[in-house]
Formats: structure tokens, sequence, C-alpha cells
């Protein structure tokens, strides 16, 4: 009789990366996605589509945990700041990449495209776990580089809109419901989560409402081929004062992250290791080198200078957390693969890059240029 061993392969997987995170002080993300590199090129592991739909909606839980994060209040006051560096953190990677492979590598124009958009990404996935396992998220400069993420995310969802989604009424229909669902939830989350019949409760009914918002973005976003990540981040963005006001919100959005953390979101980055294929990335190696290289000073030269002036006592930090990629580079491989705009090669070359721009990154930066005053970080945007 067959059994299947993957769930037992991936909840060793998902041990043994805490274990060697909590040895080494390296963040579990970075583990659990060269853990999964190494299982899938080695036969041990393959993503089943369970596995994907659970690593696809952890991605959304962490956008919308990263959102709730951020200081609503820090965000108005640092939004030059933050649009600035989001920005630049954007145009200049996509503007390199497409240079790059439509005149120099003679890519058709929807394949440059497919490339520029997925290298111009940076993970708020990644950052924001390495923030909040680092004790920044609760920093000016983790609030701050979170607001600057997103503002590169949303470059990208939105240039990939435009340049490549048909839009349909389904679309239309994903719009609204999102829309509707953030205010309703921005209104009445409050009441929901200090509601003395429902807080304390075995049974979690205010985890349990989170999910099921964030599985009606998944649901209509299906529906009208768009992203759930944006409207989650923008939930959690305005629902982030709702977590922090009393004792209650606060232990729930600590026992919302001990969920996600357990098994939830492991998975979104091992299935992220799966997707690397060595033998093909090999093949292009070259290619890849340059592809990885673009990505690097092209996010150095969008993001350094501009952090040297706003964050002077996390410029590195900043640049180099700011140069990761995973979700959003994904989705647009993933987009382009199945449209045909790109080949079998060029997406795992792509792949690999974003993948390698989420782990080399974040391991230069955690082993060299961690910020050690972090009193001085909470206190730079009041200077």
């Amino acid at each position: 009789m067959y059994v299947d061993a993957y769930p037992l392969i991936l909840g060793i997987l998902i041990l043994i990366a805490s274990l060697i995170s909590l040895r080494t002080g390296l963040a579990v993300a970075i583990i659990e996605i060269i853990l999964g590199a190494i299982a899938g090129n080695l036969g041990i592991l393959q993503p089943e589509a369970w596995m994907v739909y659970i690593a696809s909606f952890g991605g959304i839980l962490l956008t919308f945990l990263a959102g709730t994060e951020v200081d609503t209040d820090l965000m108005r006051s640092k939004f030059k700041e933050s649009f600035l560096i989001g920005l630049s953190s954007f145009l200049l990677p996509f503007i390199g990449v497409f240079l790059f492979t439509f005149y120099i590598l003679i890519w058709n124009l929807q394949a440059s495209l497919i490339a520029a958009t997925a290298l111009s990404t940076t993970s708020v996935a990644v950052i924001y776990s390495v923030l909040v396992e680092t004790g920044l998220s609760k920093t000016e400069l983790g609030k701050l580089l979170m607001a600057a993420t997103f503002i590169t995310d949303m470059s990208t969802a939105v240039v990939l809109s435009i340049l490549f989604i048909k839009p349909t009424i389904y679309t239309v229909l994903f719009i609204v419901v999102s829309l509707g669902v953030i205010v309703l939830a921005a209104q009445f989350s409050k009441w929901f989560f200090n509601n003395p019949k429902l807080k304390d409760k075995v049974v979690e009914p205010e985890i349990k409402y989170v999910f099921l918002l964030l599985l009606i973005f998944v649901y209509f976003a299906n529906l009208g081929n768009g992203q759930a990540v944006l409207p989650a981040f923008l939930m959690g963005l305005l629902m982030s004062k709702h977590f922090t006001e009393t004792s209650c919100t606060k232990m729930v959005n600590r026992r919302l992250r001990t969920v996600a953390y357990a098994v939830i979101t492991p998975v979104f980055f091992i299935v992220g290791g799966l997707k690397v294929s060595a033998p093909l990335i090999i093949g292009a190696l070259g290619l890849f080198a340059i592809f990885f290289a673009i990505k690097i000073i092209s996010k150095f030269a969008g993001v350094y200078f501009l952090a040297k002036k706003y964050i002077p006592n996390g410029s590195m930090y900043t640049t180099l957390l700011m140069s990761t990629g995973l979700t959003f580079g994904t989705i647009a491989s993933v987009f382009g693969l199945n449209a045909g705009y790109i080949t079998q090669v060029q997406y795992s070359v792509l792949v690999g890059v974003v993948i390698a721009s989420a782990v080399i990154p974040t391991f230069i930066a955690q082993k060299w240029f961690m910020p050690v005053h972090s009193e001085d970080l909470v206190e730079f945007g009041k200077k």
C-alpha cells in the first residue's frame, strides 16, 4: 500500500530548520529555503497541490502580519522617505534588467518585461520574518523598512497588472469585494477582538476570523486573475492599531503569529526552495550570475544612497534586506511561464535568482551588518 511520506518529511525539515536557526542565529526563513532547495534537488520532496496551496496562503498570511506591524502614524510622517526608497528599489532594477534582456540578450518584449518585473521585487515575507526574529519589527527602522517594501511590491503588482493582466468582470468583482472586506474589517474587527464572549477561548475564534478574511481574498483573487497579497497587506495596515490597543488584542496578535510560524509559513519558504532546479541553473550559470549581479547592483543604486540619507544608522542593513525577493518575483515568473512569455529555462533562472536573493543578502545582512544599538534605531526618526 502506497503511503505518502511527504507530510512526514516536511515536518522533519520544519523542525530541523528551527534547530539550525537557533544554533546559528540565522533567520529560520533562510534555512527553510535552503533545506527546501536541497530536498527538491535530491528528489526527497516535491511540491504537491496541498503544499502549494498552504504555501500560497502562508505568503498571504505573512504579508498580512507585516501590515499589522507598520506604524501608520510613522508611515504618514515618513511617507516621503518610505516612498522614495520603495520606488527607487523597484524602478532601477526594473530598468536595468529590461535593458539587459531586451538589448543585450535580444529577448522579446514580453519576456524582457517579465524578467524586469520578477527581479525588481522585494520580499515583504522575508523582511518581516527577519525583523520579527531579530526584534527590529518594533523599531522605526523596521517599520519604515516594511513601508518601503510595500511601495516596491505595490509598484511591481501595478506594473504586472497594467502590462499583462486582461481585466474582466471578475477582476472588478475582486477589487470591489477586497475594498469592502478591508473597510469592514478596519471598522468592526476591534469589536470582534474585544468581545468578552469570544476572547480567551480554546477554539480561537479571532484567528479563524482573520483566516476567513484572507481566504475571501484568495478566492476572489483566483476568480478575478488578481493577487491577494496586496489587499492582505492593506487590511493588516488598517487593522494594525487594533492589535496594539489592548492586552487582549496584543494576545490575539501573538497567538496568530504563533500559529503562522509553527506550520504555515515554514511551508511557504520550503516550497519556495523546492522551485529551484539546480541542473537548469547550472546549465545557464553565466546568465544566472549576471542576473543576480544586475539585481543586487541596481538595488544598491536605488536604495543605499537614500537609506544613507534617511536611515544613517542602518543604511547597509536596509539596502541588503531591500535586495531580497521571493513572493512577487515568483508570482511574476510563474505568470510568465504559464502565459508562454518565457521558457522553462528562463523561468528556472529567474526563480533561482529570486530565491538566491532571498538567501544571500539576508545572510550577509545578519552576519555582518546587523544593527547593534536597537535603542538608537528606535530614535532615528525623531532626530
